[in-house]
């Protein structure tokens, strides 16, 4: 993407000429709060958190995206009544009545992928997210392009090279794309899909999946192995 086509939607400062990729931590199955933290995997150093206390559903209805220090960059807030489930998202910390920036909702009520996103203040610019987030597996499609603009895909362990439970995650953001609107986008697939039980492996562990070379070199079937990591 050129320097004329960047779309800065939440903060030009996550917007880059190379892509970027960061490691998605969601915290709700390890701490008492609900919420991410993402690093830069290039440098390790932290770039967004997202902290909701209490066991209040209504606490889910609204997230507010951090940068590392704190700074409020972004709102995602649930839209009622909503049939498709709608969700909006307000620049920086929401006040009321303020303008939603964009809004994400499902293409279909039938099957389990399937977003739309419209940026309001720019028709035209419109966003398609497909695959399965309950799966790690889906990608940000800028609709008029057909371009990946962000990916989301399950976390190899470098080290190990094993795939890593749902809990850890890849972002990868193209360049030119705002790294911030896309964490904005994954809170709100969070919110939206990450209860779907057509989407959960259903018996709770954590997925380790061993990635030997052969496989890596002819692309041939993972052998996966649910029970060889607990909580």
């Amino acid at each position: 993407m050129k320097e004329t086509e960047r779309r800065i939607v939440v903060d030009g400062g996550f917007v880059h000429q190379e892509e970027k990729h960061f490691t998605v931590f969601k915290t709700s199955l390890f701490f008492a709060n609900d919420g991410f933290t993402v690093y830069d995997c290039s440098s390790g150093e932290l770039v967004f958190r997202v902290d909701s206390y209490g066991p209040d559903a209504r606490d889910r209805d609204e997230l507010v995206l951090m940068d590392a220090h704190g700074r409020c960059l972004l709102t995602v807030r649930k839209k009622r009544p909503s049939l498709h489930q709608r969700w909006e998202g307000f620049l920086g910390e929401r006040k009321e009545g303020q303008k939603a920036m964009f809004s994400v909702r499902r293409s279909s009520m039938i099957g389990r992928s399937g977003m739309s996103v419209q940026v309001y203040d720019n028709p035209g610019e419109e966003y398609e997210i497909e695959g399965s987030y309950g799966s790690r597996s889906c990608t940000v499609v800028d609709a008029a392009r057909g371009a990946a603009v962000a990916e989301i895909r399950r976390k190899v362990d470098a080290s190990t090279n094993v795939v890593l439970g749902k809990d850890v995650f890849s972002l990868a953001v193209k360049p030119g794309f705002d790294g911030a609107f896309a964490m904005g986008l994954v809170l709100v697939l969070d919110q939206i899909c990450g209860g779907d039980l057509a989407e959960d492996d259903g018996d709770g562990a954590v997925d380790v999946v061993h990635v030997g070379h052969e496989e890596e070199e002819d692309s041939g079937p993972l052998v996966v192995d649910s029970k060889a990591m607990g909580r």
